[in-house]
C-alpha cells in the first residue's frame, strides 16, 4: 500500500495557508482567492483558491474528507495521477465559480473530484453520509443530490462548483477504471461433499 505524501502535503499546505490566514489575513485573500472579476489579471487564483478556507470548520470538514478519501485514492492510483486529479477538479470548480460567484475560496471543489474518482474505483467502500453507512458509490449520488437540493434553495455553499469538481472526478474514474477499479467477485457456492467423503461421515458418526 503506497504511504499518502501526496494528501497529507496538501493537507498541511491548506493548513498553512490558514494559519498565515490569522496574521495577515488580508494579504493572503488578495494573493490567493479567486475573486471573478480579477480572474484575468491573476489567473494563478484558479488553483491557489483551494488553499484558502472561510474558517476552521470549512478548512476541518476539507480536510477531514480529503486526508479519508484522498489517501485511499492516492493508495490506488499513486500520487502523480492522484495530484493531476484533484488539481483538474478544483481547476474545474473554479473555472465554474468565475462564471457563477463573485469570489470563491475553499478546496471542496477538488474534494468532491477525488469523491467522484474513488466512488467508481470502490465503489463497495462503505462511507458514512448523513449519519448512515452505505457503499461510495450510493454516497457520491447523495452528495450530488445534495448539492442539486441546494442548487434550488441557495445558501452559502458552491454547490454548482462542488458538481463540476465531482464530474472531472467521475470522468477520470471512467478513464481508469479498467487498470484500478475493484475486481468483482462472486461469492462461490459452498463446495459440495463428494460420494466418497459422505461416506466416510457416516461410516465415522453414525456407526
Amino acid at each position: 500500500m503506497r504511504y499518502p505524501y501526496a494528501t497529507i502535503s496538501v493537507a498541511a499546505l491548506c493548513g498553512l495557508v490558514f494559519l498565515l490566514q490569522q496574521f495577515w489575513y488580508h494579504q493572503v485573500f488578495s494573493s490567493l482567492a479567486l475573486v471573478s472579476s480579477e480572474v484575468w489579471s491573476r489567473p494563478w487564483t484558479l488553483i491557489s483558491y483551494t488553499l484558502v478556507h472561510a474558517d476552521i470548520l470549512h478548512l476541518g470538514y476539507n480536510m477531514f474528507a480529503l486526508l479519508l478519501f484522498g489517501s485511499i485514492l492516492e493508495s490506488v492510483i499513486g500520487s502523480r495521477k492522484f495530484l493531476v486529479i484533484y488539481l483538474l477538479s478544483g481547476l474545474a470548480a473554479g473555472i465554474a465559480g468565475v462564471f457563477l460567484y463573485t469570489a470563491t475560496v475553499g478546496a471542496s471543489g477538488a474534494v468532491f473530484g477525488v469523491m467522484g474518482c474513488l466512488a467508481l474505483l470502490r465503489p463497495r467502500l462503505v462511507v458514512w453520509v448523513m449519519g448512515a453507512p452505505m457503499p461510495m458509490i450510493i454516497g457520491a449520488a447523495v452528495w450530488i443530490l445534495i448539492d442539486f437540493i441546494g442548487i434550488i434553495a441557495p445558501d452559502n455553499v458552491a454547490h454548482e462548483a462542488h458538481l463540476f469538481g465531482i464530474g472531472v472526478g467521475i470522468i477520470a474514474g471512467l478513464l481508469l477504471h479498467g487498470k484500478y477499479a475493484e475486481p468483482f467477485r462472486r461469492k462461490r457456492p459452498p463446495k459440495r461433499p463428494t460420494d466418497r467423503e459422505m461416506d466416510e461421515w457416516e461410516e465415522r458418526f453414525m456407526k
